[in-house]
């Protein structure tokens, strides 16, 4: 019973969702549009469950390119009006279209001029009729067994929602590199923002020889500086390769007198490198496809 009453809200929320598709029209364009070309913020706002989904609105949207906040409609005509400028666009969020506390704060958006889209379930009420785009996200039934709590229609305008915010980030040419500007310190900030010049090695900390130096000489180094590897460069202090712990382990295996070979004669040519200015993601998915623990940062003037 409880499965099937769990299976049960899923389906009817996902088809409320599904139902959402069709009404994606020219109103939901020019609604973009008019969030697109404002030059204030966004201002969203709803009482009770769709309040809730309002504040994850503005928040998908503020942190995706599009200046938004969260107005509460009960603050709002105790002072918080004085946080809405001209120039600004609301989003109205009411199922019914008929939230009295909406509809006494509607005179205030009236005088200021600002466009209002509502999101509501019923295209024909009060507060619909006094918006300049009405999107409707109306549900055939809620999910709940009295079909009064608000579940499959919180559900559904959430999704519109998310829809607005993704159609408006690529209407704006958002990045990740915006996405990490606005989330600095998140996880998903930090990937995208760290480079790998915040993390290398650099300057006397690099191993490094040269093709001429004995294989004894190429051991200490790689043992002073810890990496497990050494670079070996040219006469002109370009990259000729590499020799890792596994190249030794190779060298001792196969060779009686190894001491005797030159860094030249066992490195690794050709090493996967990375540029200076590249993420430091781009480098550990690198080193994870090919199985490396360390990469060569190297541009065209050599390491």
């Amino acid at each position: 019973m409880i499965e099937e009453t769990a299976k049960k809200v899923l389906r009817l929320e996902a088809r409320a969702i599904e139902e959402l598709i069709g009404r994606i029209d020219q109103t939901f364009t020019k609604a973009i549009g008019i969030l697109q070309n404002s030059k204030g913020r966004v201002v969203v706002t709803g009482m009770g469950k769709s309040g809730l989904i309002g504040k994850k609105i503005a928040a998908t949207m503020a942190s995706t390119g599009t200046p938004a906040f969260f107005l509460h409609p009960a603050e709002g005509v105790h002072g918080d009006l004085g946080m809405v400028s001209r120039g600004d666009v609301v989003i109205i969020i009411s199922n019914s279209g008929e939230t009295e506390e909406l509809i006494t704060i509607l005179p205030a958006f009236k005088r200021l001029g600002v466009p209002l889209i509502c999101l509501t379930g019923h295209p024909r009420s009060t507060l619909a009729a006094n918006s300049d785009i009405v999107i409707d996200v109306g549900v055939k039934e809620e999910a709940g067994p009295l079909g009064l709590v608000p579940t499959a229609s919180t559900t559904a305008t959430l999704a519109m929602g998310d829809a607005m915010s993704v159609a408006l980030l690529e209407q704006r040419g958002f990045k990740e590199a915006d996405f990490a500007y606005f989330h600095p310190g998140g996880t998903i900030g930090k990937k995208l923002l760290l480079k790998v010049t915040d993390v290398w090695h650099q300057g006397p900390a690099v191993p490094r020889v040269t093709e001429k130096t004995t294989m004894r000489d190429v051991i200490l180094e790689i043992t002073s500086k810890k990496l497990g590897m050494t670079t070996v460069v040219n006469s002109r202090g370009k990259l000729s390769g590499v020799i890792t712990d596994g190249d030794l382990r190779r060298l001792l295996e196969r060779e009686s007198s190894p001491m005797r070979k030159k860094a030249a004669d066992v490195m690794t040519r050709n090493p996967k490198v990375i540029a200076p200015t590249a993420l430091a993601a781009e480098a550990v998915q690198i080193m994870e496809q090919h199985t490396i623990t360390t990469m060569v940062v190297a541009g065209n003037e050599g390491l």
